[in-house]
């Protein structure tokens, strides 16, 4: 019975190798065909299809391209590392995006493209160096340097003068606000503008002391003559075609020439009056007032200020007058003097 059982033990024993190993060959032999079948899927995806990688900025695709990294190389070298002059600082506004794809082998890569698109999203800053005489902006160059060698070379130039130069630094994204000139070229603009203000100088030094040295008129000064011309009728004078004695003095030019006002003041009177025509009074403080009788035209109104040797009016020859001239009082405290007295 033993020997039996035995027997039976083994053959049990067998038989279930023999299923095991018929179950996993049917299984070897399913995962052979799958390994068959992707391999034929891959090999069609392959022959009709490449890798590529997507590049789009900001969601929005730009197109493919084959080597991510010579990409990112270029973008810098073109991009990011600029060699153009005054650029300060780079900055990328959105970053491309890269996402690898199978896509038809028909589709090329477009680098340039691309590029030009990161170009769209970088905003540069530019520098540049202004030199300023008095705080006035005269030329620009593109370097501290160019600009601490022109106006040490200014300044070397006009030993005699004290210079009031100075630089400032100055940034802009607008690369058309960047008008920069060679060291020379800013140097000569420099120099030019000192030359010409310090003919502005002089002449406005001249202008004070022509001033200072003007006659005065109870304490005003009467800094400008209104016009120029020929003495037609002196102060105190009586003619056939007047009541009384002659009250100003009459300046005998071409119809239309300005009048000038001799001193600051404020304007009483710009008016039509009787026989004095077109009339203009100007009142100077300290009891002090001036008439611009017989005019053509009458540039100011009552009550407007107006700085010495500012055109009040056109010669003319309105009113009760033989001729265009200008004719011109002087008023002191309502009474009226000799205007040569003080002017031609």
């Amino acid at each position: 019975m033993l020997k039996h059982k035995k027997t039976r033990s083994v053959d049990f024993i067998f038989r279930k190798k023999l299923k095991l190993k018929y179950g996993t060959k049917e299984k070897l032999k399913y995962f052979n065909g799958i390994i068959i079948a992707l391999g034929f899927i891959l090999q069609m995806v392959v022959i009709k299809d490449k890798p590529m990688y997507s590049v789009s900025i900001a969601g929005t695709e730009l197109g493919y391209v084959q080597n991510k990294e010579a990409l990112e190389e270029k973008v810098k070298e073109a991009v990011l590392e600029k060699e153009e002059k005054n650029v300060d600082t780079i900055d990328v506004k959105a970053e491309p995006k890269y996402e690898l794809k199978f896509v038809n082998k028909t589709i090329e890569t477009n680098e340039e493209q691309i590029i030009e698109a990161v170009e769209q999203e970088v905003e540069i800053t530019y520098k540049y160096y202004e030199i300023a005489l008095q705080n006035e902006q005269i030329d620009s160059v593109n370097t501290i340097e160019e600009a601490e060698e022109l106006v040490n070379k200014v300044k070397e130039e006009n030993k005699e003068q004290e210079l009031d130069l100075s630089i400032i630094e100055k940034y802009t994204k607008n690369v058309e606000e960047v008008n920069t000139n060679n060291i020379e070229v800013a140097k000569n603009d420099v120099q030019e503008k000192i030359t010409q203000k310090r003919e502005e100088l002089k002449k406005q030094k001249e202008e004070e002391e022509r001033i200072n040295s003007m006659p005065q008129v109870n304490g005003i000064k009467l800094a400008y003559v209104p016009v120029t011309g020929t003495i037609s009728s002196r102060y105190g004078v009586s003619s056939r075609i007047r009541k009384s004695n002659h009250t100003g003095l009459d300046i005998a030019t071409k119809s239309g020439t300005p009048i000038k006002v001799v001193a600051s003041g404020t304007v009483t009177c710009a008016s039509y009056q009787g026989a004095y025509g077109n009339l203009v009074k100007i009142s100077h403080g300290n009891g002090v007032e001036t008439w611009y009788a017989h005019t053509s035209k009458m540039y100011v109104s009552v009550g407007q200020k107006v700085e010495a040797g500012k055109t009040i009016a056109a010669v003319g020859s309105t009113g009760n007058s033989t001729g265009s001239h200008l004719h011109l009082e002087i008023r002191v405290n309502g009474q009226h003097v000799n205007p040569q007295n003080y002017l031609y």
